[in-house]
């Protein structure tokens, strides 16, 4: 049995014609009243709030969902997983075609932060290449890019001096800006173009058709207590399906990981697998005569040692602020090196000093990123969708840059998926259209930069300048990436143990004081999102052969042993601390904790990052 329940935008719910002549006849809210023309149109209270069981919604015009066994099943055209900079890019290009072809295509963004843009976090040092094509008149339009990159600037640090080096980065053309302000200015772009977006969902499961044919994904039940009953506030998921299905997860996306192992889509391609770093980060507010306005910074050298692969950015953003970060490749071998300490170190090299002193910490955060460039982009296309953005991989290394490739790629996928929805032509175009894109060549290009550190910094700076300034990328081979970032770990014994510094207070802080500038929350009283697939290998491998690495390369501090009722250490989960950076579903050395979506909304909430 079949009811039909109708579904609304965001931009329906703030009309308030709408609600004054509409709502009330249809009883359209099972609970509470609707928001009111002020309110957040990205919050997740407009998907739970408008639901109507009324079968006159087809007449009427607007989307119809039906339920079955309690669980509620909605249909769109294409749903996009994730409102990034790839999939926000992806929506926004197939109702543009829409338009384009007069024709109409339902697509819907589903997204697990409380707000879009809440989850985003990058350097950010924005080159505008694929924002032109998508929305050509974004500068007449008030996007926040604002701030024009002045200068760069290129040092080996060392201890205590600052070696200025020949720069390989040429930002002209392109903007400082905090990305998670960008997302959501394209949310609003998004919204106008009627794209439904539904934050505050955690997409939890992958649903598949009889034919193995993804079909959709199920938003995680909410409501559900550490021991697995139902609270009172119990609400199950949704199931929502689509024709097309598009992953923009972002780096080492739960769902997108799954889709990639079982379609094999490394192997269709022959890609390496994916390597990875982890990139900490702060805003500051400093001193304005300190302060220049699209100065950009990068470093090599201290405080990493010479094997490990990293280094740092220091971007002059607007209004006296600059962000400051420190990225570390997550091969590096020593299971006492902890990234959070190395990024607090950095922050006392007289160089960083100078800047940050007298200023304020605004917010923190950190994430991972994709590293592997060309060589380990698998075939995106699986049947029934396709990968996009870096749910896939395209950052480029040596520019320190993957947004613009992310968005063109999710354009790409975009008409790949109108074309096989309105054309008779399938998803595989996506693949052809990219790789005949400036994206590809972009990335050949690059394709060796990385995988030369593995040799360490001095060939791998050797390599690399070759490669920029000689060579440009044209070199008739392809170098291979190292040993997987989790086989990297060495065993404790052979490793020397690093004694960090206790944190000032001042430039440097504790974890906790740090997490709290991440706005970082999740409802306690849940199932955790953190799974052990054998809960006996933290206490029987990873402390006594790697010296429990979880303790360290964590930068929220979710992983902490404890001693049990026995006085034994164990292993304890604080997962309400996470900031969904996914370095443990990374560089757990025996890849014993998988990294799953907790209840929608929950996470951190950056609003400069």
């Amino acid at each position: 049995m079949h009811r039909f329940l109708l579904k609304l935008s965001s931009s329906s719910l703030r009309n308030s014609k709408f609600q004054r002549l509409i709502l009330p006849s249809l009883n359209l809210f099972a609970s509470g009243s609707p928001p009111p023309p002020s309110a957040n149109p990205y919050s997740a209270d407009s998907f739970r709030k408008s639901r109507a069981f009324s079968s006159k919604s087809r007449a009427l015009g607007v989307r119809c969902i039906s339920s079955e066994a309690g669980r509620e099943a909605i249909e769109y055209d294409v749903v996009i997983i994730g409102a990034g900079p790839a999939g926000l890019s992806a929506a926004i290009r197939l109702k543009q075609l829409c338009q384009e072809k007069n024709t109409d295509l339902s697509v819907c963004v589903v997204e697990k932060g409380a707000e879009v843009g809440g989850h985003v976090i990058s350097g950010n040092v924005f080159e505008p290449l694929a924002l032109d094509e998508l929305l050509p008149h974004w500068r007449q339009e008030q996007a926040p890019i604002e701030i024009p990159a002045s200068s760069d600037k290129f040092w080996f640090l060392t201890k205590d001096r600052a070696i200025p080096l020949p720069s390989p980065f040429d930002n002209k053309g392109n903007y400082v800006i905090s990305l998670s302000q960008l997302v959501r200015w394209l949310g609003g772009k998004a919204e106008e173009l009627g794209i439904e977006i539904y934050p505050g969902f955690s997409a939890s499961e992958v649903l598949y058709d009889a034919s193995d044919k993804v079909v959709g994904i199920a938003t995680k039940d909410m409501g559900i207590s550490k021991d697995g009953s139902k609270k009172e506030t119990f609400q199950p998921g949704v199931d929502i399906k689509g024709r097309v299905t598009l992953f923009a997860e972002g780096c080492r996306g739960s769902l997108s990981e799954k889709i990639i192992k079982k379609y094999k889509l490394r192997e269709e391609v022959n890609a390496q697998h994916q390597t990875y770093a982890l990139g900490i980060k702060e805003v500051w507010e400093i001193d304005e005569s300190k302060h220049n306005p699209g100065e950009v910074i990068h470093t090599l050298g201290w405080p990493l040692d010479s094997k490990t692969y990293g280094g740092s950015f220091l971007y002059h953003m607007n209004d006296r602020q600059v962000a400051l970060g420190l990225v570390v490749a997550l091969n590096y071998k020593n299971p006492f090196l902890n990234p959070y300490e190395e990024f607090q170190k950095l922050k006392h090299h007289p160089a960083i000093k100078s800047i940050l002193e007298g200023g304020t910490v605004l917010q923190y955060g950190a994430r991972t990123l994709n590293e592997g460039g060309f060589q380990s982009i698998p075939y995106p296309v699986f049947p029934g969708g396709a990968i996009i953005g870096c749910s896939a991989g395209f950052l480029n290394v040596p520019k320190i840059k993957g947004t613009h490739t992310a968005m063109k790629s999710g354009m790409l996928a975009a008409e790949a998926a109108f074309g096989a929805l309105h054309e008779g032509s399938n998803m595989n175009t996506y693949w052809d259209n990219l790789r005949g894109s400036w994206v590809w060549k972009e990335l050949y290009a690059a394709r060796n930069y990385r995988p030369a550190f593995e040799y360490g910094l001095i060939p791998g700076l050797a390599v690399s300048a070759m490669e920029h300034y000689v060579l440009k990328g044209k070199v008739p081979f392809t170098l291979k990436h190292g040993k997987a970032d989790h086989e990297a770990t060495d065993l404790a014994r052979k490793c020397k143990p690093i004694e960090y510094p206790k944190p000032d207070g001042v430039l440097s802080f504790d974890v906790p004081t740090s997490l709290y500038r991440s706005n970082t929350n999740h409802d306690h009283d849940q199932p955790s999102h953190l799974r052990l697939k054998d809960p006996k290998i933290p206490e029987k491998v990873n402390l006594p052969e790697y010296a429990a690495p979880e303790s360290r390369y964590c930068p929220a501090r979710v992983y902490e042993y404890v001693e049990d009722e026995e006085g034994k250490p164990k292993l304890q989960i604080n997962a309400q601390n996470c900031l969904h950076c996914k370095a443990c579903d990374i560089k757990d050395p025996k890849q014993n904790i998988e990294w799953t979506v907790p209840e929608g909304g929950g996470g951190p909430a950056y609003s400069v990052m």
